[in-house]
């Protein structure tokens, strides 16, 4: 059940990714899902476990090492109340697992701190209590479950009735989706009424165990990430994305009256070349193996401290970011360790523990910088015995910003409140494009439209990356408040554009200081920090 239940989700994640509130090109609830259940999969092949209790304790540990985003994390807490509702039993019957269902949502609504309903959390809930209440009459577990199921599908349907902005977006609950798939995947193990699910499910279970020790690779579907630029000066840039959009995803196709940058994640980077090369010439080209980088390494666990000696120290500071001119900033602020992550890749609790082994201070703070990774990061904290404080930072400023107010002379207290105040001073923007139309807060978006976002709102939206970053910034700055502004620019941005944009900021707010950094961040044309 639990291995059906992780290959069906795995079958159906990009169903729960495309349901993200938010048309920005980081939907990832299913795949941090599909990777969570992944990781409690292998952890009961690997146990070799002939009842209940032991298969549900494996499920428990390899979801709670392999959580990744909130969702993750919420699903973890679902198999460790699951373990504990079925601690003693080695077959389960419908009241059995009616009770183990109802501590799994207990457990789930416990860990976090403002449950909120219309999510996986109520779909969850609801499933138990109609588990209590068909175990009281049906014994047959293939009825049962496919009740229950019947009941969390209805219960999905009404979550844009709970949440607005779900109701807004259009879309139902992505967490509460991806349970229904875990479940569906669960039945159809226990009732073996599909063929073609158990010839995947076979292939599935002989999947080479070291392919998918880093399961990143599993989830790339397009491996890799192609770059070039065409000088034309006739090309046409919608009828080349039209074209293109049949060889991958994470595509950007964007160009001025010389030039058309092309960035697409594909199986075919010589196709999409010979594209390009209808058009013009081609220049700056650039193709990297996604799988292979994965593979090699999922954690960029970076030495920034050029003498990390062996004996103990006072602080040790691990921060979550991607973009190597970013890692490069958080290098300069003395962070002993840097995972790579952030949007479209979350690590997970296991990621940030190995993060900590590797680290000598007495004391660790952990700035996860997204606030998709402070549960993994809280739930790290609560597994290590090490003395860790995690700083909810859910931006990249808000990390620069945190670590500008560290002082390794204070004790810890005083630098985790210190820390806590400053990033409540510093205002972040980002500026990116929608991957599908939707509808929020009554503003249409369309597909490929750039978007800019500050504070969870999408406040601009047009079709020039630069008009939309000065309407983005003119919403979130005061002059006579904020005097600092730092823009980092993304990995689509010339250093040239860039500095375009900071010199027509200092002409329109004289006030303010202007800072242009690389961040070299990908999908994210800019970051901005308002301070």
């Amino acid at each position: 059940m639990i291995i059906g239940g992780a290959n069906y989700l795995e079958k159906n994640k990009t169903v729960v990714d495309d349901l993200n509130v938010f048309p920005v090109p980081d939907g990832d609830t299913g795949t941090n899902m599909a990777l969570t259940m992944q990781s409690a999969a292998r952890q009961v092949k690997k146990s070799n476990a002939n009842n209940i209790e032991d298969i549900a304790k494996a499920a428990s540990k390899g979801s709670l090492m392999g959580a990744r985003g909130n969702s993750g994390v919420i699903l973890s807490q679902l198999f460790r109340g699951l373990a504990q509702g079925l601690t003693g039993i080695e077959k389960a019957n419908t009241k059995d697992i009616a009770r183990a269902f109802k501590m799994a949502s207990d457990t789930a609504y416990k860990a976090v701190m403002k449950p909120i309903e219309g999510t996986i959390l109520t779909v969850a809930r609801e499933c138990a209590e109609k588990a209590e209440e068909l175990a009281k009459e049906e014994n047959d577990i293939k009825i049962f479950l496919e009740e229950v199921i019947k009941h969390g599908d209805e219960t999905l349907k009404k979550t844009p009735e709970m949440l607005d902005a779900l109701k807004q977006a259009g879309v139902v609950d992505a967490g509460g989706k991806g349970l229904l798939y875990i479940l569906i995947g669960a039945l159809k193990a226990v009732t073996f009424d599909d063929d073609e699910f158990f010839d995947e499910l076979d292939e599935y279970l002989k999947a080479d165990e070291e392919t998918k020790e880093y399961t990143e690779e599993a989830d790339i579907k397009f491996g890799y990430c192609t770059e070039f630029i065409i000088n034309s000066k006739n090309g046409d840039i919608e009828k080349l994305k039209d074209e293109l959009t049949k060889f991958g995803d994470s595509m950007l196709v964007i160009g001025d009256e010389e030039h058309i940058k092309v960035h697409i994640h594909t199986n075919n980077p010589g196709e999409v070349l010979e594209k390009g090369l209808k058009i013009g010439e081609l220049t700056n080209i650039k193709i990297d193996n996604m799988r292979y980088q994965h593979k090699s390494k999922v954690v960029d666990e970076k030495h920034v401290q050029q003498n990390q000696e062996d004996e103990m120290k006072k602080y040790s500071i691990i921060t979550v970011a991607m973009g190597e001119g970013i890692k490069n900033v958080f290098k300069d602020l003395r962070v002993d360790y840097v995972i790579s992550g952030g949007q479209t890749m979350n690590p997970s609790t296991e990621d940030i523990l190995k993060a900590v082994e590797n680290v000598k201070g007495e004391n660790i703070i952990i700035l996860p910088n997204n606030s998709n990774i402070i549960l993994a990061a809280k739930q790290a904290k609560e597994l290590s015995n090490r003395n860790i404080e995690v700083v909810p930072t859910k931006t990249i400023p808000q990390g620069v910003t945190a670590l500008l107010s560290f002082d390794e002379d204070l004790d810890l207290d005083e630098n985790i409140e210190n820390m806590e105040e400053a990033i409540k001073e510093v205002k972040t923007g980002e500026v990116t494009f929608a991957v599908r139309d939707t509808t929020i807060n009554g503003k249409e978006i369309k597909k490929d439209d750039v978007i800019g976002i500050s504070e969870g709102e999408i406040k601009s939206i047009g079709n020039d990356i630069r008009e939309v970053s000065m309407d983005l910034l003119r919403n979130i700055i005061d002059e006579d408040e904020n005097d600092l502004i730092t823009i980092f620019y993304g990995e689509d941005i010339s250093k040239e554009k860039a500095e375009e944009l900071g010199e027509l900021l200092e002409e329109e707010m004289e006030e303010c200081d202007i800072e242009v950094v690389y961040g070299g961040q990908p999908l994210y044309y800019y970051i901005f920090s308002v301070e």
